[in-house]
């Protein structure tokens, strides 16, 4: 799990809350990066909540949609330019 999921329980990181909220750049990045269409009758019901974890967390480990959304500033506090 990305190290700013994990830091979560410190306080200090992405809260779900936080990914939540940009449900659909989630939303797009699960359909672009694995090919899951949340729309799919019956699909997330089936699933478990750490299948849906571990790819959430894998689309913060990965230039995403929602990673870059969810990007601490750099130094500068810019941001991760170079995704942009």
């Amino acid at each position: 799990m990305p190290e700013r999921v994990v830091q979560e329980h410190e306080g200090d990181g992405v809260s779900w809350d936080q990914i939540l909220t940009h449900w659909d750049l989630l939303e797009a990045d699960l359909h672009e990066k694995y090919g899951i269409d949340v729309d799919e009758p019956g699909l997330m019901q089936a699933r478990s909540w750490r299948w849906f974890r571990t790819r959430v967390a894998g689309l913060l480990a990965t230039k995403s949609r929602l990673s870059r959304a969810l990007a601490p500033p750099d130094q500068n506090g810019a941001g991760d330019q170079e995704w942009h």
